[in-house]
């Protein structure tokens, strides 16, 4: 795992010190070395965190005749198997690590080769002979690459830099201005997502993605995408497979994941939630290894947060399984903690996930360098209500208008207001009321934070001029109606798979995990399990209704019953009561109507209105607050520097 820059185009000497700032800024994703290639119109960087070859490995790496160069961050999980196949087409190898295969795989089969990887990166590959760069991003976005056009300090003409975070490639661009659109765009979604960021001019490599910068001009293209998976749907979808058997061939695939994803040089471990996921990953890790496995998992040890405890059932799997297992219940002192994780994102990021997965990834890194996580089970298995909410939701549009306009008018209205995928109320009454809405629509207004008949009086006209929610609700309707299974469930988890999933969880592991110089894999997000998920029929994966009910069926033999059958609750922290109590000074302080009026994104009367309703219990706001707080305390931290 590394953090990797650079900058390519019209480089000159000077943009010397810019690299070594832009490294600096990445010291904590690699802090045991770190490496430069200079060259004329190019600069490479890179931070490593040894895990594999810790002793060779050095970055960037070269082939024999020191034409091409590559820096990643990530890991390539069948590399010993492309390393034997490219030593036996005549390529010499100088070290044992995953990273070299990049440059043979590259001179072998050219830009082509990234479709024979199986792993998580993000590489840049320097041709001195075409001076070409050939950035990459792996399929699912499990790494981070972002990239911007910028002056060169030799005067000649920009340069294009890219960096695996947005701080560090901040420290090549001397101006930069936050886009308001990406802040609307924020406030409905918790993140802001791909390929856009908070800046004007800075993107994001999409996943599956590729940029070429060659002879001055750029290219990008897409290399995978989730739906590939699709045309080739499994047997049973045709008749021709037993769910027992479609069962069995799933516990083979994720059994072979999980050892792939084992392959280290260095300590390695598993985040026990107690939940499915995770029990599942554990399960398997035993049975593809005899030796010590760590798991890892946290509670809250406050009287009144308790019920947010899932640790009785960690500690049931740790021991079923023979994990050396630790367990440490936290009283965080949110006031101080919350800076800590907003720097560490880089980015403006909503999701109060992100307070237990940094106090995870901090109780792990004690003892490992390299942890699992269950992160993606939900999106390719189906462990999310709202899934089952679009088939019913399906079915309700079979009911006549006139009914399901009466039922919106008259029935809605008499359940509590909510907003958020958290309240079930707030979920059924938008159902109820949104039943006139296409599916695409619905499911928007599901997933959103910020409804679209709140905009007028929440957002100030600057940012409602900026239209953007519009363009990205089309977006995601486009994406939603383009996955090419008709079922709504399928569409649903489709558009989760290219935006949720990316731009949300696996950004979220990715810094938070890297924060402490802790590398996060994540099976659930292989490609070959992805392409096996999405060939199941939904009957079959929610096994009528049920949430995740084939991968329930498939694990009963192997996990104890209680863990098969507890419902989905996932990461969760008392964000309602502590933004009414641990952190009420705080919100109160950055959140004051001078705040607010002087960013200009939202209106003062809004922001009191939302805290007026969640301290007086009327309403659970708490992730609206939230957002807006770790806003400001970016704007503070990071934007301003």
């Amino acid at each position: 795992m590394c953090g990797i820059c650079g900058l390519v185009g019209q480089v000159g000497q000077e943009d010397e010190a810019v690299l070594t700032r832009m490294m600096r800024r990445l010291e904590h994703r690699g802090p045991d070395e770190n490496g430069k290639h200079r060259e004329p119109g190019i600069r490479l960087g890179m931070q490593r965190l040894r895990v594999i070859d810790p002793q060779g490995g050095h970055q960037p790496i070269s082939n024999e005749t020191g034409t091409v160069w590559v820096v990643m961050n990530g890991e390539i999980y069948n590399y010993r198997e492309l390393r034997r196949e490219l030593i036996d087409k005549g390529h010499r190898f100088t070290t044992n690590c995953d990273t070299e295969v990049l440059v043979h795989l590259y001179e072998q089969e050219g830009e082509a080769g990234v479709q024979r990887l199986r792993g998580m990166f993000a590489y840049a590959i320097w041709d001195r002979e075409r001076r070409r760069l050939l950035l990459v991003r792996d399929r699912l976005g499990i790494k981070p690459l972002y990239y911007a056009w910028v002056p060169s300090s030799s005067g000649d003409g920009p340069a294009l830099a890219f960096a695996s975070e947005l701080p560090s490639l901040l420290e090549a661009i001397p101006s930069r201005s936050v886009d308001p659109s990406a802040v609307a765009q924020y406030l409905s979604l918790l993140y802001v997502p791909g390929p856009g960021t908070m800046y004007e001019g800075i993107r994001q490599l999409q996943p599956g993605a590729w940029l070429k910068v060659e002879g001055g001009k750029v290219e990008t293209g897409c290399y995978y995408h989730p739906s590939a998976a699709l045309p080739t749907c499994a047997a049973i979808s045709h008749g021709r497979e037993s769910v027992a058997e479609t069962e069995e061939r799933f516990l083979a695939l994720l059994k072979d994941t999980v050892q792939a994803h084992l392959v280290s040089d260095v300590p390695l471990g598993l985040f026990l939630s107690g939940g499915l996921d995770s029990g599942a990953i554990l399960a398997m890790m035993r049975l593809v290894t005899d030796g010590p496995i760590k798991s890892f998992s946290i509670g809250y040890g406050s009287p009144v947060d308790r019920s947010y405890n899932e640790l009785d059932a960690a500690r049931l799997m740790a021991d079923r399984f023979g994990a050396e297992h630790t367990e440490e219940r936290l009283t965080p002192d949110v006031v101080t903690l919350l800076p800590k994780i907003v720097t560490a994102m880089g980015e403006p990021f909503g999701d109060s996930s992100a307070i237990p997965t940094y106090l995870v990834s901090a109780v792990a890194r004690r003892s490992v360098t390299v942890a699992l996580s269950g992160i993606g089970g939900d999106e390719l298995f189906g462990g999310y209500p709202r899934y089952l909410g679009m088939r019913a939701a399906a079915r309700y549009a079979l009911v006549p208008a006139v009914v399901r306009g009466w039922v919106g008018t008259w029935v809605a209205p008499l359940l509590r207001e909510g907003v958020g995928g958290r309240d079930q109320l707030g979920r059924l009454k938008r159902f109820l009321r949104d039943g006139r809405l296409e599916l695409s629509e619905q499911y928007r207004q599901w997933i959103t934070f910020l409804p679209s008949e709140w905009r007028g009086s929440a957002l100030t006209e600057d940012c409602l001029a900026a239209g953007e929610p519009d363009a990205t609700a089309r977006s995601y309707q486009a994406l939603f109606e383009r996955w090419p299974v008709p079922d709504p469930s399928d569409r649903a988890m489709g558009l989760d798979l290219q935006t949720y999933l990316p731009d949300d969880l696996l950004r979220m592991g990715d810094r938070l995990s890297m924060a402490h110089s802790l590398e996060l894999r994540v099976p659930f997000c292989d490609h070959e399990l992805l392409a096996f998920a999405c060939s199941l029929p939904p009957p079959v994966r929610f096994d009528g209704w049920t949430l995740k009910g084939f991968m329930r069926k498939s694990l009963r033999r192997l996990l104890p019953p209680s863990i098969v059958s507890a419902p989905k609750r996932g990461f969760q922290v008392p964000l309602a009561r502590w933004l009414r109590e641990d952190l009420r000074e705080m919100v109160g302080d950055l959140l004051s109507d001078e705040a607010v009026r002087r960013r200009g994104y939202v209106k003062p009367e809004y922001v009191r209105w939302l805290l007026q309703a969640h301290r007086t219990g009327r309403r659970n706001l708490a992730d609206q607050i939230f957002a807006l707080l770790v806003l400001e305390l970016w704007h503070q931290q990071i934007a301003a520097r």
